[in-house]
């Protein structure tokens, strides 16, 4: 149907097809007008709906009264704001995620907030987003770090077109995301572990004590944080992990040393929900005290290390426990339970650390080359009478 001046400014009507208004065909009225500088056509309805040129024009002065005054207008895109989305995210977050969304709280603030916080949602593109990936890449953020940053965005916009928020596409979803090689290689040295926990020790004790329970169990430092009393079996030596990564509760085992550590820590009457390792405040810690990368850097563990996956951080203590098993030849099978990894892959990175059972097969082959002149004389009996 082609459209029509009418002469109503803005105004134009075309005739239906197939669609009648009494006797004759029905005509329908349009307006048009911009909007950020964006040509809007918009359908005011049929004559047979008592719709006239007329009509169609008090409603294009409507649209635009509504533009200068900052109102939005029916049928249009909501205009929400991007911290907007982000509060009502965050709430949703603290019933429906691990730790209660606290690592994408710390991530909206640190890289997102003052980006992004005064922007409606319909106004942040693709290239926004891959121009704040490149740059947070060139200030050395890991690529871990930065496809977090992502895919942190592109739940809030998900979360966001359900609830309504937002209409369209998710803009993350034309980004290409960071490829990540954060497998770290470096372990720490017995002496060198020996000399980080007296080092710590002479710093702060609760700090030394995070760092020999993760050294010990493979523990994560937001699996250590969040440890309370009742998750603490000091007559059986378990340790319940409920709260780990990826959402499956285990358990880890204690060493002597560990027992010990624990029974020195826990007061005898303390509340069974009392956190073991809590902040100044008593609440739950954040991050790991920087007492540990000072002691770190006074060692000088790091020290002409340029690679930040080389460097020795407080999660090089479980890729230290983890190593160790390896060394020791443990089985991938249990040192991948031991760490709570989802799946056996994630804990191969070990597996050239075990004794080479390869080499042994070699050598149990060459035995059986190297066996006494009449034995081998039997074997070649043995396989003429075969040929025969």
């Amino acid at each position: 149907m082609k459209r029509i001046k009418t002469k109503f400014t803005g105004v134009y009507e075309r005739e239906a097809l197939n669609r009648k208004n009494k006797n004759s065909l029905d005509t329908a009225y349009d307006i048009c007008y911009r909007r950020d500088n964006k040509l809007i056509w918009e359908k005011v309805g049929w004559a047979s709906e008592g719709y006239s040129p007329k009509l169609a024009d008090q409603v294009r002065s409507e649209r635009i009264r509504s533009m200068r005054h900052g109102l939005e207008l029916p049928n249009e895109k909501p205009k929400t704001l991007f911290k907007d989305a982000v509060k009502k995210y965050l709430e949703w977050a603290k019933t429906n995620k691990a730790k209660g969304g606290r690592d994408d709280e710390s991530l909206y603030d640190g890289h997102l907030s003052k980006r992004f916080d005064n922007t409606r949602m319909d106004q942040i593109s693709s290239f926004d987003l891959e121009k704040m990936k490149s740059e947070l890449l060139k200030k050395g953020y890991a690529s871990a770090t930065v496809k977090h940053v992502l895919v942190l965005v592109r739940q809030i916009y998900n979360r966001s077109i359900a609830w309504g928020l937002y209409q369209g596409e998710n803009p993350v979803k034309k980004v290409k995301m960071p490829t990540v090689t954060n497998q770290r290689e470096r372990f720490l040295a017995p002496e060198e572990a020996e000399n980080l926990l007296k080092g710590l020790k002479a710093k702060s004790q609760q700090v030394h004590d995070m760092a020999l329970l993760s050294l010990h169990t493979g523990m994560r430092f937001g699996e250590i944080a969040g440890l309370r009393v009742h998750d603490v079996d000091l007559k059986n030596r378990l340790i319940n992990i409920t709260d780990p990564k990826n959402k499956r509760p285990r358990k880890a085992y204690m060493t002597s040393q560990i027992k010990a550590m624990f029974e020195a820590r826990i007061p005898k009457r303390a509340k069974s929900n009392a956190l073991i390792f809590p902040d100044e405040k008593g609440k739950r810690m954040e991050f790991i005290s920087k007492t540990f990368p000072r002691v770190v850097k006074s060692l000088g563990l790091n020290k002409g290390v340029k690679d930040p996956r080389q460097k020795i951080t407080f999660h090089s203590l479980r890729h230290t426990f983890a190593s160790w098993l390896a060394l020791q030849g443990e089985q991938i099978q249990t040192i991948s339970e031991l760490l709570g990894h989802r799946t056996l892959q994630m804990t191969m990175r070990y597996s050239h650390l075990t004794p080479d059972h390869r080499k042994a097969a070699i050598g149990r082959f060459e035995d059986v080359l190297s066996q006494r002149p009449e034995e081998n004389k039997q074997m070649k009996g043995d396989e003429n009478a075969r040929k025969e």
